[in-house]
């Protein structure tokens, strides 16, 4: 039998050396994981605490707005609600222009968290702003790519 064929060495190395979806994924989970053991006291990974961040508005949010800022289907938006909306920090409600649509309101115990969360969020986030050299470029160059 034959070896299959395969990308040759030369090739891998490229794509290990230069491929932006490769070196976007790894400084994510590196970056959530500073993230979530910075907001770990608080009882909240760094997901938990962006969908708090995203509800934190003066009208409640409708779902399909919320999946569109985070970037996630409603499926994936409605199985991160539930454990929020379970510890009280988020109340889950028809819409009362249409029934079929369910809004998000931050609660008070939510908005609560939240302020005491920020600090840290806020601390944590300066320390790796901290480690790029144009952390503005960083930001325009990833809303791009968005």
């Amino acid at each position: 039998m034959s070896k299959p064929e395969s990308i040759s060495l030369k090739q891998t190395h490229h794509i290990r050396d230069s491929c932006i979806c490769l070196h976007v994924q790894r400084a994510a989970r590196v970056i959530a994981r500073r993230f979530d053991d910075a907001l770990r006291p608080f009882g909240l990974t760094n997901g938990q605490f962006s969908l708090i961040v995203s509800l934190n508005r003066p009208q409640p949010a409708g779902m399909s707005a919320v999946a569109s800022l985070l970037a996630v289907d409603r499926t994936t938006l409605t199985a991160n609600l539930k454990p929020l909306e379970r510890r009280g920090l988020l109340k889950i409600s028809s819409d009362r222009r249409d029934r079929r649509n369910r809004t998000i309101t931050l609660t008070a115990k939510g908005r609560a968290l939240l302020k005491s969360a920020y600090p840290i969020w806020e601390a944590t986030h300066a320390a790796q702003e901290a480690l790029l050299k144009t952390p503005d470029q960083l930001r325009s160059g990833l809303l791009a790519l968005s």
